[in-house]
């Protein structure tokens, strides 16, 4: 069959939007119509060339979706036709041993997001005479895609898809880095770096985790005050404005949690997170540092002030059953889903959308395909 996509076939390209065929599923696979697509900066780092190591181009973009299953192979178990679905960027398979002890975000089918390829090393997509991969196994940005059946979880059909598709991602990544990695607790002081997509989360996960101060830092004015509508207590717009200001509202005790959410993270802002948290404080490392490059941190104010780091893949959730526990809370008036969308676009607009991201006007774009 054919389905229209946006695809990067190299580095430092625009997205292109254009006609690919498109395989049926094969086993253990599904094929989905997605009806909502999030637009999310880690696939704008595969388009400047910024992604893993192992990315391969050309590649069809979009982790982030949800939509309806149209087909299933072979030996297909968790879905069937009809059913309404979000999928996770990272699959989980149920019986690995990080599967098996409560880690779904590091199944071992992880390491198939980068090729692109399904996992039987094969692709689904082609067009110029060349297989092309999809983003996370996903390929998000594309009417229709085949997707591994573990990286599908089942939706109510009351959810929206256009809230449900942010789940898969952006959502559980920023809540999860505060409810469950830096283990915000009541009455704690929590600082965020970077209030994208995934910062606006960890602010509302602090929130909802009981902090008493939560300090959003981000240069861009929009964000800082988006910031604020969804939980944070004060903002700042760099490092050295939070550290004073956190010196002041916890009498020089400093923060307990910092979770770092930039898009980009280089030394500067690890150090200013390392800088802001007191003693036994943790750091919690979510955004990435560019290819190539490192973060260095001076050892003594982590062995002498007892200060941990923690890293943070997906929230260190488990997808299987936290997407489902968020959109219960988003159903509960408890989270925040539908005002994380800024503005929608259709397929056709993606380029525009990233060109809004970088110029601060969303929160999150969403890509909306017709019904």
């Amino acid at each position: 069959m054919k389905t229209k996509a946006a695809v990067i076939w190299e580095p430092g390209q625009d997205w292109e939007v254009m006609d690919l065929e498109l395989d049926p599923p094969k086993d253990r696979e599904v094929l989905i119509r997605w009806r909502a697509a999030g637009l999310c900066h880690s696939d704008e780092h595969i388009r400047a060339g910024k992604g893993a190591p192992n990315t391969r181009y050309p590649l069809v973009g979009g982790h982030e979706g949800a939509g309806v299953v149209e087909a299933v192979g072979p030996r297909v178990e968790r879905v069937k036709p009809g059913d309404h679905v979000v999928c996770a960027f990272i699959p989980s398979c149920g019986h690995c041993r990080w599967c098996s002890t409560g880690h779904q975000n590091l199944c071992d089918l992880g390491a198939f997001i980068g090729p692109g390829s399904m996992l039987d090393g094969t692709y689904r997509f082609h067009a110029r005479g060349q297989d092309i991969g999809s983003m996370c196994l996903l390929g998000t940005f594309s009417e229709y895609s085949v997707v591994s059946e573990y990286s599908c979880i089942r939706l109510d059909p009351a959810i929206p898809f256009s809230v449900a598709a942010l789940v898969g991602c952006g959502v559980t990544t920023g809540w999860g880095a505060a409810v469950y990695a830096a283990q915000v607790h009541p009455g704690e002081t929590v600082a965020v770096f970077g209030i994208g997509g995934v910062g606006i989360n960890a602010v509302q996960g602090a929130k909802m985790a009981g902090a008493r101060h939560i300090v959003a830092v981000d240069p861009l004015e929009s964000k800082r005050r988006w910031a604020k509508e969804f939980g944070a207590t004060h903002v700042a717009s760099n490092g050295e404005e939070a550290r004073q200001l956190i010196q002041e509202l916890t009498w020089g005790a400093m923060a307990d949690k910092a979770i770092v959410t930039a898009g980009e993270v280089h030394s500067d802002v690890a150090m200013e997170a390392l800088s802001v948290v007191g003693k036994t404080g943790t750091v919690v490392m979510v955004g990435v540092s560019m290819q190539g490059a490192s973060v260095k941190l001076p050892e003594s104010l982590i062995t002498l002030f007892e200060k941990r780091i923690v890293g943070s893949l997906f929230g260190s959730a488990n997808p299987v059953r936290d997407i489902q526990h968020l959109l219960n809370l988003y159903r509960d008036g408890q989270l925040k889903l539908e005002e994380l969308i800024t503005t929608r676009y259709t397929l056709d607009q993606v380029n525009q959308g990233y060109r809004d991201m970088w110029e601060g006007k969303n929160i999150r774009g969403l890509i909306e395909y017709p019904a």
